[in-house]
């Protein structure tokens, strides 16, 4: 191969790696914005659960950064795309369960990047990550089904809960033993 090959292969990695970095970020300002307005609601278990993933999604957005760097890129500070504001409480669930299911999708696609660019260790990044979008898309696809199946009576149960994380918040993933 020749070193113009390589560096073609990296950049297109690295293209990759950027994209991904940027959904990650967007994730995070929606996550941690919705976080403030479900605690604001006095759902405060519900609150507490979409902080710790939005960590999940800050250690993403660092890892992708890490590569980057590895590879010899920057990585970018630019969110995918535009933070939703006042959402009500009965769309959050279902909105946050589409735009996991729709990065799993992408991820998979940049996989394939990964693997076109001869790039192992990207594609197991990738993989890793999936792993985790995986289960926060269980959390929120239930939680939607629940709002959807069940109503006032789900949320009156959450009602009051406490929105606390702790001083060291690990994640979501991280904190519920599946990662």
């Amino acid at each position: 191969m020749t070193k113009a090959t390589r560096e073609n292969r990296r950049k297109n990695v690295i293209e990759a790696l950027n994209k991904a970095r940027a959904m990650e970020l967007q994730a995070i300002h929606q996550y941690m914005n919705q976080h403030y307005n479900i605690d604001d609601m006095d759902y405060g278990d519900l609150a507490a659960k979409v902080k710790l993933i939005a960590i999940d999604e800050m250690r993403h957005a660092e890892m992708f950064a890490e590569r980057i760097k590895e590879l010899g890129g920057e990585p970018t500070t630019e969110l995918a795309g535009k933070v939703v504001l006042g959402q009500k409480i009965e769309g959050i669930f279902p909105f946050d369960a589409k735009q996991e299911d729709d990065t799993m999708d992408t991820y998979n696609e940049f996989i394939q990047v990964c693997r076109d660019n001869g790039d192992s260790t990207s594609m197991k990044l990738f993989e890793a990550i999936i792993d985790e979008e995986q289960i926060h898309y269980n959390y929120f696809d239930n939680v939607s089904e629940h709002i959807k199946n069940l109503g006032a009576s789900y949320l009156s149960q959450i009602a009051g809960t406490p929105a606390d994380t702790g001083a060291a918040s690990r994640g979501f993933a991280a904190a519920s033993g599946e990662a």
